[in-house]
């Protein structure tokens, strides 16, 4: 059974009162820090909805949400006011989970820029002063490296402005980064010193090798795909086998496509047998069923009938 927004009668009357403007008003006037203030136009509140706040968290807090513009008319405030009747060890962080919600919101609203969600925090327990710290961050095991990491720009791996060089030291996710970062060329054919290097050094497994020739087949378009693969295969033995089979299915499924072209209905059935053949010996070599059908052309009953 869902539980009601407000369970007590302290979150009763203190919503019914802050869900007031001109309490809501005074409030704000009262309690906001003074730069904050001084920033917010307080004759812009507007109240929101409830349902602004995720359904969870609501079940549990009363919240009064207040929008307002800035004195400059540049951007949002959001007022996030709280209620608490005892205290909670975690209630910074529920905070700024309902501002992070807020914030989401806005945005969703067709809003380009984030807007700022200062949550205060209305506290009567018996318990005096708040015991707990309204900082998120000192919620952490370490909050001064917590501050470092929320403080300034997240770590962002751009692999585009990578070197090749820089990337061939960085071992088992080297292939990933190397594909990843030439995937749009039109010619792989100057990956392949350097993937054949990544793969005579072990740097990958038979999974993540097809996985990722694989992905060149689906993502990749450079006209001279099979003379790739072959080319990769012929230098890296461990993997030849099923490299060149992708190839000689490849070719095969090249040569059938220019087969059909032209050709009379009638003539069809004589190459899904052919496609059907082709599956049949890739999946004999293990080779991802995904990468089967995009070769073959073939669709999954068509596969699956086949297979039966």
């Amino acid at each position: 059974m869902k539980k009601p927004t407000t369970s007590t009668p302290h979150d009763a009357v203190f919503k019914k009162f802050l869900s007031h403007p001109e309490t809501a008003r005074d409030f704000l006037d009262t309690y906001l820090p003074g730069p904050l203030r001084e920033l917010c136009d307080l004759n812009t509140l507007k109240l929101e909805p409830g349902s602004f706040i995720e359904e969870d968290l609501r079940a549990s807090y009363s919240d009064v949400l207040w929008s307002l513009k800035t004195r400059t008319g540049k951007g949002y405030i959001y007022a996030l006011i709280e209620h608490q009747s005892s205290p909670d060890a975690h209630m910074a962080f529920r905070m700024m989970r309902y501002a992070i919600t807020a914030m989401q919101n806005h945005l969703d609203a067709g809003h380009k820029t984030l807007p700022l969600v200062v949550p205060i925090l209305f506290y009567h327990g018996v318990a005096s002063p708040y015991p707990f710290s309204l900082c998120w961050l000192d919620e952490f095991d370490d909050p001064e490296i917590a501050r470092r990491l929320y403080g300034a720009a997240f770590p962002l791996v751009d692999i585009t402005v990578v070197s090749d060089d820089e990337i061939m030291q960085h071992r088992r996710v080297a292939l990933l980064e190397l594909v990843q970062k030439h995937i749009r060329e039109r010619d792989l054919m100057v990956l392949v010193d350097n993937l054949v290097a990544l793969l005579i050094k072990g740097h990958a497994n038979d999974s993540q090798v097809e996985t990722l020739f694989n992905y060149l087949v689906q993502s990749g378009s450079a006209p001279r795909f099979e003379t790739f693969i072959r080319e990769v295969a012929l230098r890296v033995p461990q993997h030849k086998e099923r490299l060149m089979t992708i190839a000689e299915c490849l070719r095969e499924s090249g040569r059938r496509t220019g087969l059909l072209e032209g050709k009379l209905e009638g003539k069809l059935e004589g190459k899904k047998d052919e496609a059907l053949r082709i599956a049949h010996a890739m999946l004999e070599k293990g080779i991802d069923r995904e990468l089967v059908l995009m070769i073959t052309g073939l669709s999954i009953d068509e596969l699956t009938a086949f297979s039966d």
